[in-house]
Order: structure tokens, then C-alpha cells, then sequence
């Protein structure tokens, strides 16, 4: 079965080359003509889906092929763009630059032809002319069989720059130049700040969104834009379609309250998903505005953020906090990664040198700094058995992050034994009913933690249920 998905994929010579602003701009052009436009982001990466989902009003969604299986890819894309008139799909980094230097591996051009997408090349001409042809035939020639099928020039000096520019690519490259930008400072996208996504969500960004829309319809062909994404070819479904096959019933339906607030909003999508698809109940609520987990909450998820931008707040909610800690210690699953990891520790010390303290679940202290402290792809494997994984079990994910944690006892029971890029080392923290680390699971990539997850879930509310009938004497 095959189905027809206009889509294109917005990729770059390189970071910095301006593929965001471009698709931010193609985005938001695109809504202006009344359609319905489905981003993708290619890689791990949470901000540049929060830009997409203020523009195009829909949830943006990962794709990726290290933390993923290619079908499960195919399968995430097909799910996200149901219903959708066009699929616009951020690159990531340059076009060819993945996990792998000698292959495509992992990187936006894997994802591009997997998917079978044209590819709509952004170009930095600055303080180029001839030599932009020589670029775009260097990202032709290393892989022929991808299908580069547009040019779009970034950071033009003039509309006669463009011309010689688009003149020199379209003779010796044979591809077809569909428009420019020009240098202009109010049309870049701001630095990923920490305070970024609470700024998105408070549509300080939309402005600039209207901008980059104004700018793309005045410099950018975008009749051809769609007719590119028209020109691909109706995508096959896949083999094997995880979501469809992750679905069960369950006797007993857990709830898993979610926590969803500016604090705390990093989240993949199939998490989510494949959660209620497995049979538990989703209840969102905010710790950053002081709210208490339900009651009826069987577990709880707390997934990445900036509690650190907030943590005088969260700090000042001691009851609600201290309610959390009561529960969790009682018996609650608990699962956080990243900021709701850092949530759950005694303090987190800011910039500033302030204490904030925090949850005093798990026995370490965190501190802000302002050099990254971790970037990139990880595989963890469970040093123990946890809410997620039987100890030995594995599953990847992404870390990204300015804090540094200090564990507060000697025998730190950490959760995962983790392999990334710069070698081998540990995360996380696993004891009683609480995991967390600052690892985000994608949990597509072992379908089986997110099924432990909520049947860990559902034995805790069965025995609570059970607990609270035989004091009240209610048999039913």
C-alpha cells in the first residue's frame, strides 16, 4: 500500500548556513495560503520542533535513524503527516553529516531517501559568486542518487548577488534556483538560550515568524516550493509498523500523569503515544504552577526542560513538592530524564550561585554552568533492573545539557551504564520506584520499556486499589 505525501526536506551545506530560518519561512508561508503543514525535525533535537509547532499550529515530530529503525521511521512520518497538505523536514547540521563520516548513517540525507523526499538545498552565499555552483555540484556528486532538486541562497548581499549566484548554479549544476535571502539581522533566529521555549510558548517569537513569512513569499518562488513537494513519489507503508503493533488492552487502566509546563516540556511525541497505545490513561499537570499529582496517578513521567530558569518557583511549591516525595516513597513509579531528573535531586545551584532546593528524592546536588556539559546520542544499558529495562537490557536516546550533578552518598546507585561518542561512563539514578537520568529515552527504539513502564504502572494501581477497598470494605 502506498500513499501520496507531498513533502520536502529543507537541508544545508552546513550549521549556520540558515536552513531554520528557511523552513521557519517556507512554514509560515505556507500556513498564509490556508494549508495544513506538518514539521519534521531530523535528529534528537527539541527546539527546533517547539519553532515548528508555534508555526504550523501542529506537533512537530522526530525523525531519526540511530535512535530508530528505518520502518519505524517511515512509520513515525506517515503517522505525523496524516491529514496534513504538506510535510515540510528540517535537516540537521550539512546535509551528508550524521553518526558516520564514511557513510550516510544518521544523517538528513539518510532520512531523505529513505523517505524518498526531494531535498531543497540552502545555500551561505556570502562572499561568493561562482564558487556557490562549485558547492552545490560537490553535495550532487557525493551522492548521486539523492534526490537534490532545488536551490534556495541564504545571506545574499543584493538582488544582483542572487542573480549571479543563481545563474552560476543553475548552468553548471542543472538544478533549479528557487529564490534567496538576503542579509538581514531581524530575520535570525535567536540563540538557544535556556529561556527560549517559555518564550515560544508565550508567543514572544511570533513576530519573527510573521517576518521570515513576508521575506520567503517576497523572495522565494513558492509555487515551485509546492510543486517539489508534489513531485514525491507516493511513499510505501512500512513492513513492520510499531504503533499499530504496540497496541494492547489492558485489564486494568493505570494513569500516568505527565508533567507539562515551561518547566518541564521536552517530550517525544511516540512517548506519549505509545504509553496510551499500551493501555494507560495520560493526565497532564504542572509542578511549575504548584500542582499536586492526582491522586488517582498510578505513576508519574517528568521529561526535559529548564527547571533551572524556574527553580526559584518550583522550590517555593514545598508542599506540593513534599506530596511527590511522600508518594514516590511509598510505592509511586516514578520515571524522569534530563531537567526532571535535576528536579528530583536535594538543590540545583543557578548562574548566580543560588540554591534552589528541590525535590531531595534522589541524594545528589546539581549545579548550572555555563559551558555544555553533554551533547550527543547515547545507548544505555540498565545496570539494574529499573522501571524501563531488566538490568542488561539496552535502549537509546540523546543527552543534552549545561548542569552537572554531584552525587551526595558513596554508593550512588546509578541506573544505566551508557556508550556515547566520548566513550563509556554512567547516568541516571535507580532505587525503589523512582529512574531517572539525564538521558532521553526514545522509547521507539526498545518498544519494551515503555510496555514494563506501564505495567509496572498498572501492578501499583491494581495493589493500591486493592489496599484501599480492604480498608473500606468495598468488594467490587
Amino acid at each position: 500500500m502506498s500513499e501520496h505525501r507531498p513533502r520536502l526536506v529543507v537541508a544545508g551545506t552546513g550549521s549556520g548556513a540558515g536552513k531554520t530560518t528557511v523552513t521557519l519561512g517556507i512554514m509560515a508561508a505556507l500556513r498564509r495560503r490556508g494549508l495544513q503543514v506538518q514539521g519534521f525535525k531530523c535528529g534528537p533535537d527539541y527546539i527546533d520542533p517547539t519553532y515548528h509547532t508555534a508555526v504550523t499550529g501542529r506537533v512537530s515530530r522526530n525523525l531519526d535513524t540511530w535512535m530508530t529503525a528505518h520502518d519505524t521511521m517511515r512509520d513515525i512520518f506517515l503517522r505525523g503527516s496524516r491529514a496534513a497538505d504538506i510535510s515540510v523536514i528540517e535537516g540537521v547540521m550539512g546535509l551528508y553529516d550524521g553518526k558516520d563520516p564514511l557513510s550516510n548513517t544518521g544523517s538528513t540525507a539518510e532520512i531523505a531517501a529513505l523517505l524518498q523526499s526531494p531535498v531543497l538545498l540552502v545555500v551561505n552565499a556570502q562572499s561568493m559568486a561562482r564558487s556557490a555552483a562549485a558547492v552545490v555540484l560537490g553535495f550532487q556528486k557525493l551522492d548521486p542518487n539523492l534526490n537534490i532538486a532545488g536551490v534556495i541562497v541564504n545571506k545574499c548581499g543584493s538582488a544582483g548577488h542572487y542573480k549571479i549566484v543563481k545563474a552560476a548554479i543553475e548552468q553548471e549544476c542543472g538544478l533549479p534556483v528557487l529564490g534567496w535571502l538576503g542579509r538581514d539581522e531581524t530575520l535570525q533566529v535567536p540563540e538557544r538560550h535556556l529561556g527560549l521555549v517559555p518564550a515560544v510558548e508565550r508567543g514572544e517569537l511570533q513576530p519573527l515568524f510573521a517576518r521570515l513569512a513576508e521575506v520567503v513569499e517576497q523572495g522565494v518562488d513558492m509555487e515551485a516550493v509546492l510543486a517539489l513537494a508534489q513531485s514525491a513519489e507516493p511513499l510505501k507503508q512500512p513492513e513492520i509498523r510499531l504503533f499499530e503493533e504496540m497496541r494492547q488492552a489492558l485489564s486494568f487502566t493505570p494513569t500516568i500523569a505527565v508533567a507539562r509546563d515551561a518547566a518541564f516540556n521536552f517530550y517525544y511525541p511516540e512517548n506519549l503515544e505509545l504509553l496510551e497505545l499500551l493501555g494507560a490513561k495520560l493526565y497532564e499537570y504542572s509542578p511549575l504552577r504548584g500542582e499536586t499529582v492526582p491522586e488517582e496517578a498510578d505513576g508519574v513521567y517528568i521529561g526535559g526542560g529548564f527547571p533551572e530558569e524556574f527553580a526559584a518557583e518550583l522550590a517555593s511549591h514545598k508542599k506540593q513538592n513534599d506530596d511527590l516525595k511522600r508518594r514516590v516513597q511509598s510505592g509511586l513509579p516514578l520515571f524522569a530524564e534530563c531537567g526532571g531528573y535535576m528536579y528530583l535531586t536535594r538543590s540545583i545551584t543557578d548562574r548566580a550561585g543560588q540554591v534552589h532546593p528541590m525535590v531531595g528524592l534522589i541524594p545528589a546536588e546539581v549545579r548550572m554552568q555555563i559551558k555544555l556539559a553533554a551533547l550527543g546520542y547515547r545507548e544505555v544499558k540498565a545496570a539494574r533492573n529499573n522501571l524501563l529495562l531488566a538490568e542488561g537490557e539496552s535502549i537509546r536516546g540523546h543527552e543534552f545539557h549545561y548542569s552537572t550533578l554531584a552525587p551526595a552518598v558513596d554508593d550512588y546507585p546509578y541506573a544505566y551504564e551508557t556508550k556515547g561518542l566520548r566513550g563509556a561512563g554512567w547516568d541516571g539514578y535507580c532505587a525503589g520506584s523512582v529512574t531517572a537520568g539525564y538521558t532521553h529515552m526514545h522509547f521507539a527504539s526498545n518498544q519494551g520499556a515503555a510496555k514494563r513502564f506501564v505495567d509496572r504502572c498498572a501492578e501499583y494501581g491494581q495493589a493500591r486499589r486493592r489496599s484501599t477497598d480492604g480498608r473500606t470494605g468495598n468488594k467490587d
